[in-house]
This record gives C-alpha cells, sequence and structure tokens, in this order.
C-alpha cells in the first residue's frame, strides 16, 4: 500500500540498520579488547568461570615469587654455613695442632686464641646472617613458604636452627682449674662440667640421704641446699657449713646432729679438663656430740663461658660434632632450595595451563569474529541503503497528487 502518514518500508529498514549497527559495534569491540566476554551479558556463566581461574592463576603465579624469594633466603643461610665451615676445618686443624707436645705451653696459648677468635666470629657470623630481617642460623622458628595454595600441603616448612659457637659446644663446655688447689673464695665455681655433676651423702643416725646437683654451684649455694634438706628433718639442724679461708682454702663440712653418727660421702666422678674430681672427700668420723664430720675441698675454676681447651684431646671430638651438626642443617637446606625450585617450576606449568585455559573461555577469535565484522558491515551498508530508498518511497506518492 503506497502511503504518505506511515512509512512502514523506513521503519523496518531503520531496525534492521539498527540491529546490524550494534552487532557491528559488538565485533569492534570484541577485535579491539581481544576478549570474547567484555561484560557479564556477553557470557555471564563464562565470566564466572573466567575470573575464578584468573585468581588462581594470579595465586600461583605469586606462589611461585615466593619459592624463588624462599630461596633467595635460604641461600643467605646457606653460604653464610659454608664460611662457618672454614673456620670449624681451621678449629679442627688447631686442635690437633695443639695436642702434640712439639709445640711449647706459650705456643698453644697462641693457637687457643686463634681458637677463640674463630668461635666469636662464628657467632657473629650467625648473628648477622639475615635476609629481610630473617635470620636463619639465630633461632629455632619455624618459616613456612606458601606456593599458591594458601595453608596445607601448599606450604615448605623449613625450621631454622642456631649455629653460634655455644650452641655448637665451641664456648664453655670445659672449665680449667686455675689454682690454687682449694677454693679461696665462696663464689667459687665447684664442679662445672655436666648437669650429671652431684655429691651425695648419707648420715645414717639421722636419717639423712640426700644427692644434691652441683653443677655451676658456688660453695654457699651447695651449703645452702644441704641446710634446706637437713632443716626438714629437724628444724633448726645445718649439716652443712663453710670454713677455712682465702689463704688455705675453704671448705665444705657435713655435720651429724647426734652424737656417733657417721657422714658417708660419695662424689661422683666427672671428665674434667684437668682429668681428676674437682671434689675430694676427706673420710667420714664419729665426732664426739655429732660436732666432727667430713671436710670436703673444692678446687677453684673458672666461670661459665669459657672456650673449649684445644689442647684435650676430648676437644677434637666436640669440634667434629660441631661440624656434622653444621653439615646436616646445611644438606637441610640444600633439599630444601632444590624442593622448591621444583615447587616454583610446577607452579609455572599450572599456571600457564590454567591461562591457556582462560584464554579459551575469555579470549575473541579473531578469525571468527573478523567474518561477523565482514558481515556486520556488510549488512549495515545494505541497511543504509534501503532506508534511504523507503524514505523515497512518499515522493512516489505526492507525483500522483500532482498528476
Amino acid at each position: 500500500m503506497l502511503a504518505i502518514k506511515n512509512n512502514l518500508m523506513a521503519a523496518g529498514a531503520s531496525r534492521y540498520l539498527g540491529i546490524s549497527y550494534d552487532a557491528l559495534g559488538k565485533s569492534v569491540e570484541r577485535l579491539a579488547s581481544g576478549l570474547r566476554i567484555n561484560s557479564a551479558k556477553d557470557d555471564a556463566a563464562g565470566l564466572a568461570v573466567r575470573e575464578l581461574i584468573r585468581a588462581d592463576v594470579a595465586a600461583l603465579q605469586q606462589g611461585s615469587r615466593n619459592a624463588m624469594d624462599g630461596i633467595s633466603m635460604i641461600q643467605a643461610a646457606e653460604g653464610a654455613l659454608g664460611k662457618i665451615d672454614e673456620c670449624l676445618i681451621r678449629m679442627r686443624e688447631l686442635c690437633e695442632q695443639a695436642n702434640t707436645d712439639t709445640y711449647s705451653a706459650d705456643q698453644k696459648l697462641i693457637m687457643q686464641a686463634e681458637f677463640d677468635e674463630l668461635s666469636t666470629e662464628i657467632t657473629r657470623i650467625t648473628d648477622s646472617t639475615n635476609f629481610n630481617d630473617i635470620n636463619m642460623l639465630n633461632n629455632t622458628a619455624a618459616k613456612t613458604i606458601s606456593l599458591g595454595q594458601g595453608s596445607g600441603t601448599g606450604v615448605v616448612s623449613i625450621t631454622a636452627q642456631k649455629m653460634d659457637a655455644t650452641t655448637l659446644a665451641l664456648a664453655g663446655t670445659y672449665r680449667t682449674a686455675t689454682g690454687p688447689a682449694v677454693a679461696t673464695t665462696t663464689s667459687n665455681l665447684m664442679i662445672g662440667v655436666g648437669a650429671t655433676d652431684r655429691i651425695s651423702f648419707t648420715i645414717g643416725g639421722d636419717a639423712l640421704d640426700i644427692t644434691i646437683g652441683v653443677a655451676d654451684k658456688t660453695l654457699t649455694e651447695v651449703m645452702d641446699l644441704v641446710n634446706a634438706e637437713s632443716r626438714g628433718i629437724q628444724a633448726g639442724w645445718d649439716a652443712a657449713s663453710i670454713t677455712g679461708n682465702a689463704t688455705n682454702g675453704f671448705q665444705l663440712v657435713i655435720t651429724a646432729k647426734d652424737a656417733g653418727a657417721v657422714a658417708a660421702l660419695v662424689v661422683d666422678p666427672d671428665s674434667d679438663v684437668d682429668g681428676v674430681n674437682d671434689v675430694s672427700w676427706s673420710a667420714g668420723v664419729a665426732g664426739v656430740g655429732g660436732t666432727v664430720a667430713a671436710t670436703a675441698h673444692f678446687f677453684q675454676v673458672d666461670g661459665a663461658g669459657a672456650n673449649l681447651d684445644i689442647t684435650q684431646s676430648a676437644s677434637a671430638g666436640t669440634i667434629d660434632a660441631a661440624i656434622k651438626t653444621k653439615d646436616e642443617y646445611r644438606a637441610l637446606l640444600g633439599y630444601k632450595m632444590n624442593r622448591l625450585e621444583a615447587a616454583s617450576s610446577v607452579l609455572d606449568v599450572q599456571a600457564e595451563n590454567l591461562s591457556a585455559a582462560e584464554s579459551r573461555i575469555s579470549d575473541v577469535d579473531v578469525a571468527i569474529e573478523m567474518s561477523a565484522m565482514t558481515r556486520n558491515q556488510v549488512l549495515a551498508q545494505a541497511g543504509i541503503s534501503m532506508l534511504s530508498q523507503a524514505n523515497s518511497m512518499p515522493q512516489m506518492a505526492l507525483q500522483l497528487l500532482q498528476g
């Protein structure tokens, strides 16, 4: 029907032109962004899957970086252990050198001085070796490295170890008798090699039978320990007392409270550097009125924290044990680095595979989209042409009216 009020052909052509133009705009958007999904309306389900995959890829990539940072942290510690190894080897050499009598006492003191300096250097190395303010050589804290999974099986745990000279038993292990033969002050340490050093005694008639650990104890401390036990049997009974003076040496005296009681005292032998017990006891005797009992003579020894005495044959075993401890930790760090390298490689592959999966969901197929764009361009051009023709139709009706 030829009409002038409603141009239905133009309306139809305009609608189809709009559809073609919108499709052309979508093709241009996809080709410009490189993505098939640019908004949720393009593919809501695909968008949800894509975002989850992107999150996993980001976590895996960060996990790989975490693994490489962990390797760097371990390398800092392992490199320091290499220097500690050099110190220990030299210390072992000095110990062997000091255990031959072809050197004088003064020369051995020089060897000991070098040994002490190396021991101090080991502690300095352990205290100063840091990676991002994290020290793997002076604490026992557990460190976890996340590998992109957050927790559980997605982490590698590394427990730090102390490698200082004290922990390696290179300092404060042995003590040397410095003379005189008996303690000249009540604050002298007595038996100080190990925690098993003890004295035990029985005062039969008074039912006092105790064993006291005396490692790193002073004369006064031991006296107080004994008296605490004796007062538990009878109030006011101090079984121990200290006699003597700084010139002749102090003695620990154990006294029974009843006449005729015999004090039998036994000293647990230790393995101190001088090769003999640091405590010698007089024979127990029956005292008139219980006023005479056994006495103990204590050697004066130096304070805690003295370095290993390399002139003693036992020192070689201590250094060997320190080298073994260091080697075990260094080996642990080595295979942790190998594991982290393997983990980083696996994480990179996983991230790559997930990225490929995300690409298949999200990325535009350029060939297909170019074909669609060409089709939409043709349709848009045809729509414009047809709209122009439809707009000219009312002119035909005007010609009829004019005729």
